[in-house]
């Protein structure tokens, strides 16, 4: 998801995180897209009080600015469609890629090998299904590999795509194969960045920052002065991770709260219990748990109710086993999002640009937080607990069912 920074992690442990997130592991290059994260140890600041340690050298303060601006700005396009609102556009010409149809489209996907991509790729295929004008549709799956990726981008630009779509496996290293192709075809790239800004758009929801500040806003707000916070993260080196912890040690730094620990858990559930129990064994209590990605958070408030004790204030994401077991538990609770709806826009953007429409050149979507008040709304009676909430897929042929559901 978005831009990803350079391996640092032994090759399992990468696998591990591939398995639960959306995410890879690659350094972006100086020259990222507009609106994608710069190179980390640029145009950081470390203001404030260092309660949680130095600030990640991922964290660039204008763009942590301007993503939590976003999150209050109203978006553009139609109410009930959120991945065609863009947020702030700067639209640009495509009259040249204009082309008769019908049309070839082409997809380049950097792996389907965790539930948030084979959830974004249901609902892509189903996107493609409703245009007729769609004659063609050429896929092929990197299987997280950058060289099997590199090779797929061009053996797909000898096939006669009228447009390339492309999700990276990783960022700099993918770049020059993008690069490659962007005189050739028009090419749209999306979830993760690439450093270059020859695709005609990016398209991305607001960010980690976005998401890392929602939920350390809401255990500040949740949690007593002097509350003790543990902190889980997956793995570091990241950057879609390290922003989303960059945004909440920034809160957590201005606040009252006390940040007792701040632990990798390799996204793993029963390493999560254990990392929370000991926690909670050594302090006697924890007043909020905050996480970067909420694949685990079943797993952490487990960890609560097998030791007899209440659940305090924690944050997940929108899968259905962390919304189901809010609303049953009563949980307080809040849920950022990065939404699997975002696999709807490249096809629309590629139909756009194929009619010499125009398309902003960083495509910033609208990031829902899912609270108490809107939970009924997310929580889908039927579907798979692995299945994402915002996956906009709800009105589209076939489903439920071709989503896992009943």
């Amino acid at each position: 998801m978005q831009l990803i920074p350079r391996r640092v992690l032994a090759a399992s442990a990468v696998a591990a995180l591939v398995a639960l997130t959306g995410c890879s592991s690659d350094l972006p290059s100086d020259s990222a897209a507009p609106g994608a994260a710069k190179t980390p140890g640029t145009e950081t600041t470390t203001e404030g009080p260092k309660k949680t340690g130095d600030q990640s050298a991922f964290f660039v303060q204008a763009d942590y600015e301007a993503q939590l601006a976003m999150r209050a700005a109203q978006p553009t396009g139609p109410a009930d469609k959120p991945w065609e609102q863009a947020i702030d556009p700067k639209p640009v010409d495509t009259a040249k890629y204009r082309k008769a149809g019908p049309h070839h489209l082409c997809f380049s996907n950097a792996a389907t090998n965790n539930p948030w991509r084979q959830v974004g790729w249901k609902t892509m295929q189903a996107e493609v299904a409703a245009h007729p004008e769609i004659a063609k549709f050429t896929v092929l799956d990197a299987e997280g590999k950058d060289d099997k990726q590199i090779s797929d981008i061009a053996e797909l630009q000898a096939k006669g795509c009228d447009a390339l779509i492309v999700s990276p496996n990783t960022t700099a290293t993918l770049t020059p194969a993008v690069k490659g192709a962007c005189p050739k075809v028009p090419v749209i790239v999306f979830d993760r960045g690439v450093g270059t800004d020859c695709p005609v758009t990016f398209i991305k929801p607001i960010g980690g920052y976005a998401f890392g500040a929602e939920a350390a806003e809401f255990l500040t707000e949740k949690v007593k002065p002097g509350g003790k916070i543990l902190a889980l993260r997956i793995l570091p080196g990241v950057d879609v991770l390290e922003t989303r912890w960059s945004a909440a040690k920034a809160a957590f730094d201005k606040s009252e709260l006390d940040v007792v620990g701040v632990e990798f858990t390799d996204g793993d559930a029963a390493r999560t219990k254990s990392v929370v129990t000991n926690y909670i064994q050594r302090h006697g209590k924890i007043d909020g748990v905050w996480l970067d990605a909420g694949a685990t958070a079943v797993a952490a408030v487990e960890a609560f109710e097998d030791a007899g004790l209440p659940v305090p204030p924690i944050n997940g994401e929108d899968q259905q086993d962390f919304l189901q077991k809010w609303k049953d538990a009563k949980l307080t609770a809040i849920a950022p999002t990065y939404p699997t709806y975002q696999w709807r826009t490249p096809v629309l953007a590629a139909l756009k640009i194929l009619k010499g429409e125009s398309v902003p050149k960083v495509w910033n979507l609208p990031q829902p937080t899912i609270t108490q008040e809107n939970l009924d709304t997310y929580l889908k009676p039927g579907m798979p607990p692995l299945h994402y909430a915002l996956c906009g897929c709800e009105k589209m042929a076939g489903y439920p069912q071709k989503w896992g559901g009943k």
